[in-house]
């Protein structure tokens, strides 16, 4: 079978190293063709069906990515749509998944999104396949996501990373690259935390003011990653240490949308990542420069006394986003991949489904246990030990009025406490007295909650049961949970009605199945 066909692209790693360089491949075998002017073979790349549909659906003003994915379905020689957003349903209140369902039933395949709303394409990757095997459809509908508000723009990875290949004589082996810039917001050095790992060695240099600064998800990620990391406040200081990158990748800094304090101190703030003709006899031989475009026409950070000299690779860099997208186009299509032999995928041993929860033995013999200093022991009830320990007083305290609403304990008498250990550590206590019967799901929920804490089950004066809790690996079907990213597709605030899912990251949070937006426990309930 085509690995490919049918596949959607929401963050680049949706496609795995081996198929990014598969594709790249073709890039460079339709170049050449390009080059040559062989019909033959540029032939070969269409889908050439006038019946195939292809959806452009730009909620977000674009020149260069539309234009760009345009121009690749006019080559395919497809059915090409545009939805006219401004009069349409969106601006009615009607949803994403009814929008969509509705264009899937009128055969078409694939759609292009660009969007301020982040995620919008998993979820609707996830929504519309249900929608098509609901109805019979002969196709699984495939989501291409041109750039969702700060999140990631996978297209342009393709393209950057292709153009990075080009400049590093086709070498997989080793990569260093300065990232200058709005790092804060820039969704395409965003999707390089995930993209460069097509080499096997990465060092990444961040040149931005704090203000500008990449998130410290991002940053985070590319170390789990295996980059190696620094960080510059401005060009200047990253020129006056001698370990310089010789591939540069400008980003336009999006001042307008960090309101009034940030404006006032703009030119600052631009002066530090814009290059100036002083730094010229600074940079290595050979050094290229990249930018996903446009460039500010006031203050662009790359300024157009450079376009003239060697180190103008923003241009050619741009030019590939059409041969990239083409190639993309024809592998979800199924027109091009059928020679592509995925690797052999190593299962991973399935881990125990309720290893974050695990029973520990309760009493032994008849001895009452204490539950925690200066509180009455209760006969039968049940008590939540350490809780948030390690914490202070005022934050165990606030983080228990939590748990008490996400439990559902607040008509039951009983109480909280703070206790000090030993060691000078303060954790929190709650104990309820009467007869509680806790299922799998409500367990699930305090480990949720309360990861770290230890549920004891009292009975008869005794610890019938204990349980010790850590975060689950997942988090969903919970009603009460929301992501706190304002324009992810699965917060309240977009009123899509998606379900929220979270991720359990390696450093014991969560990631927004959706937005990629990390999380602690402790804020991802609504209450």
């Amino acid at each position: 079978m085509n690995s490919f066909k049918g596949r959607s692209l929401c963050i680049i790693d949706d496609f795995s190293k081996e198929e990014r360089l598969y594709l790249f491949s073709q890039v460079k075998r339709l170049k050449a063709a390009v080059a040559a002017d062989d019909r033959a073979v540029m032939d070969s790349f269409r889908i050439n069906d006038p019946d195939f549909g292809i959806y452009e659906v730009f909620l977000e003003d674009s020149t260069r990515t539309k234009e760009s994915f345009r121009n690749a379905a006019n080559f395919h020689h497809a059915k090409l749509t545009e939805m006219s957003t401004d009069n349409s349903s969106f601006n009615k209140g009607e949803s994403y998944a009814d929008t969509f369902n509705t264009v899937i039933g009128y055969n078409n395949r694939i759609f292009i999104i660009r969007s301020k709303v982040e995620g919008v394409c998993k979820y609707l990757s996830q929504e519309c396949s249900s929608y098509a095997a609901r109805n019979g459809l002969p196709f699984v509908p495939a989501f291409i996501n041109a750039g969702d508000g700060k999140h990631e723009h996978p297209t342009q990875e393709l393209l950057d990373e292709y153009t990075f290949l080009e400049d590093n004589e086709w070498s997989t082996e080793s990569l260093h690259v300065a990232l200058v810039g709005d790092l804060y917001h820039g969704r395409t050095v965003h999707s390089k935390a995930d993209g460069l790992k097509l080499w096997n060695k990465v060092r990444v240099d961040l040149i931005a003011p704090e203000e500008l600064a990449m998130p410290e998800s991002y940053v985070t990620k590319m170390k789990d990653n295996g980059f190696e990391v620094r960080t510059f406040g401005s060009i200047e200081e990253y020129l006056n240490q001698s370990d310089i990158a010789k591939k540069w990748y400008f980003t336009r800094p999006q001042l307008e949308r960090m309101g009034e304090k940030i404006l006032a101190k703009a030119d600052s703030l631009r002066s530090s990542i814009t290059f100036r003709k002083e730094f010229m006899d600074m940079l290595p031989e050979n050094t290229k420069f990249y930018h996903p475009l446009p460039r500010h026409k006031e203050h662009p950070t790359i300024p157009t006394f450079l376009d003239e000299t060697p180190l103008n690779g923003w241009e050619r860099q741009s030019i590939n986003g059409m041969y990239c997208r083409i190639v993309l186009l024809g592998l979800v299509a199924g027109k091009l991949g059928d020679d592509f032999i995925p690797a052999a995928k190593t299962e991973e041993p399935k881990k125990p489904e309720d290893q974050w929860i695990k029973e520990v033995p309760g009493s032994t013999g008849t001895k009452k246990e204490e539950i925690s200093e200066g509180v009455k022991p209760i006969r039968d009830g049940i008590v939540i030990d350490h809780i948030c320990k390690g914490d202070t007083p005022s934050e165990i305290r606030r983080h228990m009025t939590l748990i008490r609403k996400v439990m559902n304990l607040d008509d039951f008498k009983g109480g909280e406490w703070v206790s000090e250990s030993a060691n000078g550590q303060f954790k929190g206590l709650i104990f309820r007295p009467g007869t509680y019967t806790l299922d799998h799901k409500q367990v699930k929920r305090l480990a949720a909650v309360a990861p770290g804490c230890t549920l004891n089950i009292i009975e008869n004066g005794k610890v019938a049961r204990k349980f010790r809790t850590s975060l689950p690996p997942r988090i969903y079907n919970f009603d009460d949970i929301m992501c706190i990213n304002e324009a992810c597709i699965s917060n309240d605030k977009q009123s899509e009605n998606v379900q929220t899912m979270f991720i359990k990251t390696h450093d014991n949070r969560y990631r927004c199945a959706y937005c990629g937006r990390v999380h602690t426990f402790k804020e991802i309930f609504k209450h």
